[in-house]
């Protein structure tokens, strides 16, 4: 008999996703609009500030510590050929992270982000040094160390078996929620999701072709550099993943057992979280968003607490954000992955939260804003 209690718990999670505080967003609007500005002069940074105080449940919320959780996990396809990079930078990257040498590592280390590096599956072995059974230190804070939560030496291969189990799925989903309330309890005001693993935009590109009525040859990219020949292979895998998917009526757990990898479930999990936990969230590249749709499958009330940073170059991104209906930050032709949009969206959400919190209305600075009046009257009917 097949052990439902993780499945249980993760429904039970999800029930507490509740909706945003609309009061809040309300009155958070009618001050943006009579802050000392013509309105709606700061465009998005006022979205962002009325859909933060929303999550928030105040108008006034300072947001100016930042996390982000990082999945690291090798997939078992690789050996079909479809990554231009060698397996092993997947174990050099999640160590690489921790001495902040890469570069979503060099942005935390400027702006001093805490990294949140969790090994759910990586293929090779990390020295044990390196390890930390604890997703918060004694202190309380994100651990510099490597967060030990790893199911196996990688997933299974994709095109010839399913990638896990249906309970490994479940649970790596749980490790995302745990990262989530780890961050919240570390005192973060916001976090980012990232990922590392080789031939995880194979994966990422099938968990995607199994949930919508895109094609692969449409949204199946490159990755880090696929020649062509890489690239038909990639393609035909990805189309025979997701037809084992659609033909079997799959839901969304089977399939990111099936066809996804354990960076993609944790990553998952963590968006839940900041639905749990009431956090707003940022949303990386194509690997992220692909997660942040799962999330949204299991949850459709969790996209509210989204936030998508940059627009990745990734062919499947661009589709994969019109589903979630979320627009990108800025779009600085990124498609590194790693969370690496993150840090630079951090400072996006902190402006438009400095505005709301110390910006004066026109009453506070002591302007007559008389001749205002008919311009915000044409703005609230047009």
């Amino acid at each position: 008999m097949i052990d439902k209690t993780d499945e249980k718990r993760l429904a039970e999670l999800i029930s507490k996703i509740g909706e945003l505080d609309q009061n809040q967003m309300e009155e958070t609007k009618h001050r943006q609009d009579y802050l000392a500005k013509p309105p709606g002069s700061l465009g998005r940074l006022e979205e962002i500030s009325v859909k933060m105080a929303g999550i928030y449940g105040k108008v006034k919320t300072p947001v100016e510590k930042f996390a982000i959780a990082i999945m690291c996990a090798d997939n078992g396809v690789v050996e079909e050929g479809v990554a231009s990079a060698p397996q092993y930078v997947t174990l050099a990257q999640t160590i690489n992270f921790t001495r902040r040498k890469t570069g979503v590592g060099t942005m935390a280390k400027h702006f001093n982000i805490p990294l949140l590096v969790i090994d759910v599956g990586v293929a090779m072995t990390i020295p044990e040094a390196l390890y930390t059974d604890s997703m918060l230190d004694e202190n309380g804070n994100i651990p510099k160390n490597i967060v030990n939560r790893r199911f196996s030496n990688g997933t299974k291969n994709l095109a010839k078996e399913n990638a896990m189990t249906r309970e490994e799925a479940v649970r790596a989903i749980l490790v995302g929620i745990e990262a989530s309330k780890a961050i919240k309890d570390s005192g973060a005001d916001a976090f980012g999701v990232g990922e590392m693993g080789i031939g995880n935009t194979t994966s990422s590109s099938s968990v995607l072709c199994a949930l919508t009525d895109l094609l692969p040859e449409d949204i199946v990219g490159r990755g880090g550099g696929l020649k062509d020949e890489g690239l038909a292979k990639k393609v035909n895998i990805v189309r025979n993943a997701a037809k084992r998917c659609t033909e079997n009526q799959y839901d969304v757990i089977d399939i990111l057992a099936s066809v996804g990898g354990y960076d993609i479930c944790a990553m998952t999990g963590a968006f839940l979280g900041a639905g749990i936990y009431r956090l707003p969230v940022v949303v990386d590249g194509v690997i992220s968003i692909v997660a942040a749709l799962v999330a949204k499958e299991l949850a459709p009330n969790v996209v509210n607490f989204m936030f998508a940073s940059h627009k990745s170059k990734e062919v499947a991104y661009e589709r994969a954000m019109e589903i979630l209906g979320l627009y990108p930050l800025f779009d600085l032709k990124m498609r590194l992955g790693e969370g690496s949009g993150c840090p630079i969206a951090f400072n996006i959400l902190e402006t438009a939260s400095a505005i709301i919190c110390d910006m004066a209305t026109f009453e506070e600075g002591e302007i007559n804003d008389d001749y205002m009046t008919e311009i915000r009257d044409k703005m609230l009917f047009s």
